[in-house]
């Protein structure tokens, strides 16, 4: 089962211009195994990058894993605080890079679902 997913790398910017297509391409990769999304070349974010990461995550656990996402970069973690779901989004992000912004509570694994 491969560990990172290289066309993720390429991925260059996560906002609503390109939200419909990274999310189709990270629930491709789920579904083939992938278990590692790195992120590294990301710079371009807005809340829709927040959307379609809790969306790749339902998605892995719905599989049974866990999806790793690597390398967030600081404007995307900084969303991810202001809504109160950074340890949702992954799983390798400390409790300090979840520390709280806005004043907003994290959120539990529980939330994640729809109802």
């Amino acid at each position: 089962m491969p560990d990172s997913l290289d066309t993720l790398q390429s991925l260059t910017s996560l906002t609503v211009h390109n939200a419909t297509s990274a999310l189709e391409q990270g629930l491709d990769a789920i579904r083939s195994g992938q278990t590692k999304f790195d992120l590294r070349n990301v710079k371009a974010v807005d809340s829709a990058a927040v959307s379609v990461m809790l969306t790749w995550q339902r998605a892995a656990q719905e599989a049974g894993g866990v999806l790793e996402l690597k390398n967030l970069p600081d404007n995307l973690k900084n969303l991810t605080k202001l809504y109160g779901v950074c340890s949702l989004v992954s799983s390798t992000l400390t409790a300090e890079d979840c520390g709280s912004a806005g004043g907003h509570a994290e959120r539990s694994p529980s939330d994640l679902h729809h109802h």
